[in-house]
This record gives structure tokens, sequence and C-alpha cells, in this order.
């Protein structure tokens, strides 16, 4: 019986892959693990089936390297087909460009084992800048799928939507099939408008269904991110695709009555949240890229209840 399911779903990383299996290829203590690692290739048109069959005609380790083409374009679509491949108890998704420490795999066996109540749970993803890094970039790091919650587990508080991200997330195979609906909102970066809440919906189903979700600092993760991930263009168009996905996910563990409670607080909370941004950087939007990223956060939060409106239309 397979224990653990290491998933990995890309599109036109090539480049990207050898470096992170690589990763997987150092992990250690493990010999009593039965594991698999799968490659979902999400519709690429770079050389990624080739890299992958590569891989496999030399492949020692002691778990399976399989690959998988998902056609259907979205990281949704993805791990949808990951988990119905997924042969383990625990599903780990890794994304492309997120190197795990060598320990990466053990400590998130050890973690289910001693969180039986944990329907998912995320570690720490540090942020492996090509460039520096705007100043302040902290205060947006979440944007960029960086997470350092100190050094003590803890619990995430689904209800303010504090969550881990997709990246570097391990599900219960359990919890994911008793909770997670096959048909999903949200399908991934998308479009022009890039609108995310695709990691956020899974664990909110899990939530809703009475499962934990958990942080594990002990799993250590480093996210690459390269110097156009740090440019104004790019920082504002993540930062509206967040802020655009956060009325439909308030509803998912909301009651019908709520609805317009919820959709006239987010947009007030946010005006407010607007207002005092202009008075405090006014003089900075322009040329501040980390405040200019929030204020499109929550201008885009604030339209949130109305864009949802536009989709069901």
């Amino acid at each position: 019986m397979v224990e653990f399911t290491l998933a990995i779903p890309t599109y036109n990383r090539a480049k990207y892959l050898p470096i992170i299996l690589e990763r997987l290829r150092s992990q250690v203590d493990l010999e009593n693990l039965s594991w698999e690692i799968i490659i979902i290739d999400n519709n690429s048109t770079d050389d990624t089936a080739d890299v992958i069959h590569s891989y496999q005609a030399k492949w020692d380790l002691n778990c399976s390297l399989n690959y998988f083409l998902e056609p259907e374009q979205g990281v949704t679509f993805a791990r949808l087909r990951a988990v119905r491949e997924a042969k383990g108890q625990l599903i780990a998704f890794l994304d492309d460009d997120n190197l795990p420490a060598p320990n990466w795999v053990k400590e998130a066996v050890n973690f289910a084992q001693e969180h039986p109540q944990a329907g998912a749970f995320g570690g720490q993803i540090h942020g492996a800048f090509e460039v520096k890094p705007p100043e302040n970039i902290e205060r947006i790091q979440g944007l960029l799928a960086i997470r350092e919650r100190g050094d003590k587990a803890n619990l995430y508080d689904p209800i303010n939507l504090s969550l881990p991200p997709g990246a570097a997330l391990v599900f219960r195979k359990q919890a994911w099939d008793e909770s997670i609906p096959n048909k999903l909102i949200f399908k991934g970066r998308l479009g022009k408008l890039k609108v995310a809440g695709d990691d956020f919906e899974l664990l909110l189903h899990l939530h809703k269904a009475g499962w934990e979700i958990w942080y594990n600092p002990n799993m250590h993760t480093y996210h690459q991110i390269p110097h156009w991930r740090l440019e104004k263009d790019y920082l504002i168009t993540l930062a509206r695709g967040c802020g655009l996905s956060i009325y439909q996910l308030r509803l998912i563990n909301a009651s019908n009555w709520q609805e317009p409670i919820i959709f006239i607080k987010i947009f007030l909370n946010n005006f407010r949240r607007v207002l005092k941004h202009i008075i405090k950087y006014r003089n900075k939007l322009n040329n501040d890229i980390v405040a200019r990223a929030e204020m499109e956060f929550y201008l885009s939060s604030m339209l949130s209840p109305f864009y949802s409106l536009i989709l069901a239309m």
C-alpha cells in the first residue's frame, strides 16, 4: 500500500523540473516509506514530457515516477487529476518552482501521524529571490506564496481566510474524498484577470466538513522567484486576482441568508481600507510597488461582490 503521493502540477516549466526532481532524489530517512511521485503535465507545449520520460528511463529511487497529461487547462484540473491518479493516503502538492528541504517528505509524514484531525497542512515557504526584492516586501509576501509563521505548529483560521497557499501543501486523501466536490468554482489563474482562489477554495471545503488545517514549521520549502515576479505590473495583476476572489470564497462557508450581509461588509470594510491607504500613501502610490499592490488588493476585494454578480449573469 502506498502511503504518500507527491504530485507536481506543471505547465511549460521544463527547465525547472530537473531541479525539483534532484531535490526529491535527495530526500532522507524514507527507507521504510512506500511513496510515489506523479507529474501532472497541464497541457504543456514545451519539452516537459521529454524531460520526465528521460528521468523515468534512469530513475533509481525507491519510489515510482509517473507522468500524466491533463489537457484541461488550469491548476484545479491538474490537482483533480492528481487526486484521481494518486495511490497514497497522503497527497502532497509541490509547485514546479518550489524546492523542498531534504527532510520535507519525512516531516510531512510525521506531522500527519501526530495530527490525525489535520485534513491539510502546509509548512514554511521561504522566498528564494533572483534579485533583491522591493523594500517592505514582507507586507505582500503572501501574494508570492511565502509563509513564515514561526517555529511552533499552529492552526490556521479559515473563517478569516487565514490559510496556507496551494504550493507545498499536504492533504489527507480521506479528507479530500469526503469534503471536496469534483466541480469547483476557481480553475486557476486563467485569462487576463488571473483570478486566484483555487487553493483556498479546497481548504474551505475541508474546514466546512470539520477538518483542521495546520501549519507545520518543520517542513521547509524554497520558492524560486525570478526578477519579473517582482515587477510592478505582475504584482498588481497578482493582487487583483487575489482580491477578486474574496467574495466567492466567503460564501463557501456561509448560509444563503448571510450573502447580502457579506456583500455589504466586504464592500464597506475594503472601502474604508482604500481610503486609509490613500491617505497614508497618497504621495507614494506611483513609486512604491508594495503600497500600489496593497491598494490593488483592497480595491479588487471591494469590487469582488460585483465581479461575482457579473459572473452569475
